[in-house]
């Protein structure tokens, strides 16, 4: 018994000296361990801070995006001179009698706005709002060196609200207007603009929805939703990716006095670089026009097939129009394009759209429930809608 108790403390001096070698080496050699690890196949142990960063992908900072985009970003700031006559009541008491108002002598103020724009080539085109620039007498814009310049009006495009000027310069920074991958619900988005004029502006948010339309903003609507804030002043600014990529140009806020918040607009560029490339090419866009209004066909018990959740209906033939010397009515359904179902009236009003005029087309639809054919040709659009 008394050697097993004198052999306690001499095992315990042991291990205690065990342990301060081990410890030792660790600090004056620490590749022997990595090495010894490696040997025996055994991982080194990770932290906690380590695994969360191992496996959060965002980035903590999106400020490399923001220096590849921001320099294409350009604030703009019109003015045009407003002539009015002013109100004034008529001095002779006699007149007063009759109307005790009149029209006094014309006078001009000048009205100043301000947006944003996204520089699209190295030359100087800049593509904006068409509401940003709508009757300006004169525009200027604001590059992100603070340098101002005088802009020309190239064309603009109310259908789509987008505009296209023309700076002097060469070499200056553009974002492109290609995009290999397709804008998903959830990506993370950064808006850049110019709002309130408190100068360049970023905001962060995601993509909220896709493919928006039937809000009653413009006749050809496709639309990014975004909750980046999007204020006064950022119209035609940027809606780009975590990496600073061109998405879509800001356009429109759902603002507060309707009920909504965080509820932004973006065009696409699919659409930005057609309306760019026509209005570049012809100082307008040049569209295909069949002459009618349409909505989305309703699906009728006994009246349409059943699989017939797809189509038009026609509400209004323009007189003198292609369909109008085609023989189409109010009330007939279109069903499909050159054999191709027509899917809803964004399908038809975008295919119609993108057709040259002269173009010869297969139209098939229903007239009261009984299938009808037709070939109609069609016209140009008319310039600014009908």
């Amino acid at each position: 018994m008394s050697h097993a108790r004198r052999s306690v403390p001499s095992v315990a001096s042991f291990v205690v000296l065990g342990l301060a070698l081990a410890f030792t080496v660790l600090l004056l050699r620490p590749r022997w361990v990595e090495s010894l690890r490696a040997a025996l196949g055994v991982s080194a142990p990770t932290s906690a801070a380590a695994t969360v960063a191992a496996n959060n992908n965002s980035p903590r900072s999106y400020a490399e995006a923001v220096k590849r985009s921001a320099p294409s970003v350009v604030s703009i700031y019109t003015a045009r001179v407003i002539t009015e006559r002013p109100y004034q009541l008529v001095p002779n008491p006699t007149l007063q009698r009759f109307s005790g108002i009149t029209l006094g002598r014309p006078r001009q103020r000048l009205e100043r706005a301000l947006g944003s724009g996204v520089i699209v080539s190295s030359d100087g085109y800049v593509l904006t709002n068409h509401h940003v620039i709508a009757n300006a007498d004169e525009i200027q814009v604001a590059l992100w060196n603070g340098q101002v310049t005088q802009a020309r009006l190239v064309g603009s495009d109310r259908e789509t609200d987008l505009a296209v000027l023309r700076i002097e310069g060469s070499n200056l920074p553009a974002l492109s207007l290609e995009r290999a991958l397709p804008v998903q619900v959830g990506d993370v988005v950064l808006a850049i603009g110019n709002p309130f004029g408190l100068g360049q502006t970023v905001t962060q948010g995601i993509v909220s929805g896709v493919g928006r339309d039937q809000l009653n903003l413009s006749a050809y609507e496709d639309f990014i939703q975004t909750d980046a804030a999007i204020n006064e002043g950022n119209s035609g600014g940027a809606l780009v990716d975590a990496d600073g990529g061109l998405i879509g140009i800001n356009t429109f806020v759902l603002g507060r006095l309707a009920g909504a918040e965080g509820i932004g607009f973006a065009i696409p560029l699919s659409t930005a670089g057609t309306v760019l490339k026509q209005i570049v090419d012809h100082g307008a866009v040049v569209r295909g026009w069949l002459g009618i209004e349409y909505g989305d066909a309703p699906v009728l018990p006994g009246t349409l097939p059943p699989a017939s959740a797809r189509g038009v209906a026609v509400s209004n033939v323009y007189a003198g129009s292609p369909a109008d010397l085609a023989g189409l009515r109010v009330g007939d359904v279109l069903l499909d394009v050159d054999d191709i179902a027509i899917i809803g009236q964004l399908d038809l009003r975008t295919r119609e759209a993108n057709l040259d005029p002269g173009s010869r087309i297969h139209l098939a639809g229903l007239r009261a429930g009984v299938p009808f054919e037709t070939e109609i040709v069609l016209a140009q659009r008319p310039q600014g809608g009908v």
